[in-house]
Formats: structure tokens, C-alpha cells, sequence
């Protein structure tokens, strides 16, 4: 039995490993500028699927089934991102005789709209942040919106009905901003999602963000996990998760869980996913969303179950019946904290960082996961999301866990581009990430209060090896280039050329 993976980097490596370890064939996907990546060296087999860009090769929903097809793949599994929660592929593969590694496509676009997720929610009683229940869609008035974000109240936020990480979302503080954050949002939306469709909801101030892990099976069990903290974000992104969360006791713990259980029932929901909440200052809490798919932050969820999240998304698939226990997956082992390690540089306003790794040493040792798509002499390409590892630390509390992940950071080294490993040294050196005093805005209040100064801060001695470095590099690569002993003089350009003639043939 083979699986086709709809994705690279990171998730495509993972999914890979759970399939070996199955006994299940791999079936790779690559564009033009993925030829090389770790994802088309682990699998079984790899097929080009088109251009460097997504919307020529990741997001081809006809080149990907057509694939699947021709290699005798039976099962398609999305990862996350690209085509992970359109219902159109995951309908295009069960008309094409494909088994989706996912929830049903009708689950899926029931769950996949807010405002949709939300009437579901609604329905199976659980409580969700007060805003408007029916979209706005892109010819809705604007005297309708003002109409109803008078109703709601400021601050109140405009959300984008589709899609997710923040894009086509604005916070409002006053009614005189909300034209302009609406058209905004709209705009954002449309291009991001192809949706400018809107809707608001009631700004709750200074939550914490917790969702929860589900799993269902095609037999009827919904299972959900222990939470995930997932406050700490950068622009309404995430960029830490935790589990447990230390908001939580074991009794608050089984109500929002059994919370996330109602409304994946009343979607018929299957395979993985998650129900995202919002938690205020007095311990209520608040649906917000559903993730149809398999969460970037799973891997704190395995280490703290020791439950392969990867492994039973295949094996539901496949019809088997899940067979987890409800104690073993609500009840944590122990704390695990997860940084996500993109290709930015810090120091210039998070700008994505593209280019070739020159050296690579990935921390390692007791309580350390790297989940990685990447190797030193490969490219980081300018075409998709950064994020280039999720570094994931746990021990058997949380003191213990942010020491872990502090001596993991200090031991990572990815030389050749800008990484947001310095940002992340210093979080985790703040006093109140330490002591678990932070809330959604935590971070971007904090980012604000450090006025710009820069994260990699070389002391003098090491500027001046840097310099001496440099000098001897720039020496070497002018003899190299000057007259030989024979008196043959070496064009400059010989060695990019030659370069580019081996990257040519790779």
C-alpha cells in the first residue's frame, strides 16, 4: 500500500518516517525548486509536479491526483498548508478512487468557514465569543457592518470568514476605524483566500489561547487530548506552543475538552483536528475555530501522551478502529514546549531570509525533537513559508522543559542564513515567559517595549575573529583567482559557473 504526501519540508519528512514505520510505500511530490529537498531524498519515489511557485505545482489539485493515480498510491495525505483543508481536492480524491487522510469533505467545509463553525458550535451548546452569526460577504453594505459592530460593542475584531494566521484579521478600538480595518481585512482575505467574506466578533482583552487535540474515527469515538497553550504569537501568529497549559486545572481541563468533543460530534468529524478556544482572565471560555487538519504544534500533543498523532491519522484512514485510551490521552506525562524556527531575520521586521545553507547542526541530547526538512548545502526557496524546523523540548515539568529548550537553542546552529534563533534566546529568557504570565498581545506589547534593539548582539572579541575571518576568505578567493605558477591566469567567474553547471545537472 503506498501514500502520495501533498506537501515537502517539514510535514512531508514527518509523515515519511510514520509510513516507514507502517510498512507503507511513500510516494514524494516536488516542484522545480524542490528537487533536491530532504522530502524527494527520504521517500520511496518522487514526482515533479511543475514551477518553483505553489499555485503551479502544490496547489495543482489535477497534477497531484494524476500522480497518485499513476503510481498506485492509494492514500493521500495533505500534511498542513497548500491543499490540507480544501474540500475540493479531498472530494477530487474520493471521486478518484483516493483514500484522504482527513475529515470528510462535507466536515470539512462546514468547519473550515468561522462563521459556519461557529453556528456549529452554537448547536451543541458550547459557549463562543459574541460577534455576528452570518457572514458579510464582499457587496454587504457598510451601513449594515456599522449596524452590527454597534450592536457587539468596541473593541471588537474583523475576522475573514475563511483561512487563518492572522491574515484578513483587524482589532477595532473605536467605530471611526472600522471602514478603513474592514476594507482592510477585505482586501487581505481576497488575496490570501480567494474570500473576501467578513464577519465580527467582541474583542475579549488580554486572553489566553488554548485549543484541543481531536481525534475520530469512522466507527463513531471522538477523542479529545490535553490542551495546548498556544498564547504566545507575533502578529496573531503563532510562533511558541506548550502542553500543558498552567491555566488549566485537571477540572477546567476536562470541561473545555469535553467542550471540543460536542462540536466535533456535531460535525460527524473524522481523522485529526482541532477546536481552538479563547480563555479570559476569570476562567470562561470561548470557541473559536477548527482546524481541519493536522496541527504544525502536534508534536508537543505526542510527547506529552506518547500517542503518535501521524500514525493513527493513517491507520483511521485505512478504517481501523481508534483504540486509544480517553485517560492516557488527557492526561499529560509531562510538559513540552515547541518554537517554531523559521528563515527571518529578526533583526530586519521578521523579513523572510531565502538561501543556501551553508552548515547545519541541530541540537540533540535528552528531551530534544527537531522536526527538520532541511540540510546543510540545500536552499531555503523565496516560494514558501519559511519555517525551516520546529524545535520541540520536554521534561517532566515546566521549569525543567524551558531549561531544556534554552540549552537546545544555545546548541542550534544554521549558518548561511538569518534564522529566528536569536528572537527565541531571548524570549525565553523574559521573566514572565518564565513564569507563565502571558496572554495573546503578550508578545507584540513586549516586541513594542524593546524598541527595536537587535537580537544578535556580537561581543567585541567575536567582531573581531568576524573581521579577521572575512579578511582571510577575501584573500584566499583573490589567490585563487590570480596568476598559477604556470603563468595561466584563472578567470574570476570559473567557480560560480562551475557551481551553477553542478546545480544544473543535480
Amino acid at each position: 500500500m503506498k501514500v502520495l504526501i501533498a506537501n515537502r519540508g517539514e510535514i512531508a519528512v514527518r509523515i515519511i518516517r510514520a509510513c516507514r514505520e507502517l510498512g507503507l510505500g511513500t510516494v514524494a511530490v516536488y516542484s522545480d525548486c524542490d528537487r533536491a529537498a530532504l522530502h524527494v531524498r527520504l521517500a520511496d519515489e518522487a514526482h515533479h509536479i511543475g514551477p518553483s511557485p505553489a499555485a503551479e505545482s502544490y496547489l495543482r489539485i489535477d497534477t497531484i491526483v494524476d500522480v497518485a493515480k499513476r503510481t498506485g498510491a492509494t492514500l493521500v495525505h495533505p500534511g498542513y498548508g497548500f491543499l490540507a483543508e480544501n474540500e475540493d481536492f479531498a472530494q477530487t480524491c474520493r471521486d478518484s478512487g483516493l483514500t484522504f487522510v482527513g475529515p470528510s469533505p462535507q466536515a470539512m467545509l462546514a468547519m473550515g468557514s468561522k462563521t459556519s463553525a461557529r453556528a456549529a458550535a452554537v448547536r451543541a451548546g458550547v459557549p463562543v465569543v459574541p460577534g455576528t452569526d452570518t457572514p458579510f460577504e464582499e457587496d454587504a453594505p457598510e451601513a449594515a457592518i456599522v449596524a452590527a459592530a454597534g450592536r457587539i460593542g468596541y473593541p471588537l475584531v474583523v475576522k475573514a470568514v475563511s483561512g487563518g494566521g492572522g491574515k484578513g484579521m483587524r482589532t477595532i478600538a473605536a467605530a471611526a476605524d472600522l471602514p478603513a480595518a474592514v476594507r482592510m481585512a477585505r482586501s487581505e482575505a481576497k488575496s490570501a483566500f480567494g474570500d473576501a467574506a467578513i464577519y465580527l466578533e467582541s474583542r475579549i482583552i488580554g486572553p489566553r489561547h488554548i485549543e484541543i487535540q481531536i481525534l475520530g474515527d469512522e466507527h463513531g469515538t471522538v477523542l479529545p487530548f490535553v490542551e495546548r497553550e498556544c498564547s504566545i504569537q507575533r502578529r496573531h501568529q503563532k510562533v511558541v506552543e506548550e502542553s500543558p497549559s498552567i491555566a488549566l486545572n485537571p477540572a477546567k481541563r476536562h470541561e473545555i475538552a469535553e467542550c471540543a468533543a460536542k462540536v466535533a460530534r456535531a460535525a460527524g468529524y473524522t481523522n485529526a483536528g482541532t477546536i481552538e478556544f479563547l480563555l479570559d482572565r476569570d476562567g470562561s471560555f470561548y470557541f473559536l475555530e477548527m482546524n481541519t487538519r493536522l496541527q504544525v504544534e502536534h508534536p508537543v500533543t505526542e510527547q506529552v501522551t506518547g500517542i503518535d498523532l501521524v500514525r493513527w491519522q493513517l491507520r483511521i484512514a485505512m478504517g481501523e478502529k481508534l483504540t486509544v485510551s480517553a485517560r492516557q490521552a488527557m492526561t499529560p506525562r509531562a510538559h513540552a514546549i515547541e518554537c517554531r524556527i523559521y528563515a527571518e531575520d529578526p533583526d530586519n521586521n521578521f523579513l523572510p531570509s531565502p538561501g543556501r545553507i551553508v552548515d547545519l547542526r541541530a541540537p540533540a541530547g535528552p528531551g530534544i525533537r527537531d522536526d527538520s526538512g532541511i540540510t546543510a548545502g540545500l536552499d531555503v526557496p523565496i516560494f514558501y513559508d519559511p519555517m525551516v524546523s520546529k524545535l520541540a523540548a520536554w521534561a517532566e515539568d515546566r521549569p525543567r522543559a524551558v531549561a531544556r529548550m534554552r540549552r537546545a537553542l544555545a546548541e542550534y546552529i544554521v549558518a548561511g542564513i538569518r534564522t529566528t534563533l536569536p528572537f527565541f534566546r531571548w524570549l525565553l529568557e523574559q521573566p514572565d515567559f518564565a513564569a507563565g504570565r502571558f496572554h495573546t498581545t503578550y508578545l507584540d506589547e513586549l516586541m513594542a517595549a524593546r524598541g527595536g534593539q537587535p537580537f544578535a548582539i556580537a561581543d567585541d572579541a567575536v567582531q573581531d575573529l568576524a573581521a579577521i575571518a572575512a579578511a582571510v576568505q577575501t584573500l584566499f578567493a583573490a589567490e585563487s583567482d590570480a596568476t598559477r605558477g604556470n603563468g595561466e591566469t584563472r578567470p574570476t567567474g570559473r567557480l560560480w559557473k562551475g557551481q551553477a553547471r553542478a546545480d544544473g545537472l543535480r
